[in-house]
């Protein structure tokens, strides 16, 4: 895993735009999105920053061990009736492509299967 897929998951966890990610950087947006696309190279006086936005060390921006990231949401609370509202999420953030076409291959083999 590149820097540039390590700053959209970072962004994405923090919840910010891509403006607000440059802004704290103090630099253009168009830098930073081609910084996120890796079409540009970071300079490495920005690294420190980068870091200090997104709270992690500087070595975590060049970590590779996160490909896949799942979230489940559960929410089961009373609802105005009291019974159990019974609600289910799964969220996935997938940052290589190679992974997300074998996750597509299985849950398209998983849900035909349900249609049986």
């Amino acid at each position: 895993m590149s820097v540039s897929t390590n700053l959209r998951i970072l962004r994405s966890k923090k919840k910010l735009s891509q403006q607000e990610v440059a802004d704290h950087l103090e630099i253009d947006r168009n830098t930073y999105i081609k910084w996120e696309n890796g079409t540009a190279d970071i300079k490495s006086q920005h690294m420190p920053k980068i870091a200090e936005v997104f709270n992690v060390e500087i070595a975590d921006l060049f970590k590779e061990d996160q490909k896949l990231s799942i979230t489940n949401n559960f929410n089961n609370k009373d609802n105005s009736n009291g019974q159990k509202d019974l609600q289910q999420g799964i969220i996935i953030n997938i940052s290589d492509t190679e992974v997300a076409k074998k996750l597509s291959i299985q849950l398209e083999t998983i849900i035909s299967s349900f249609k049986k």
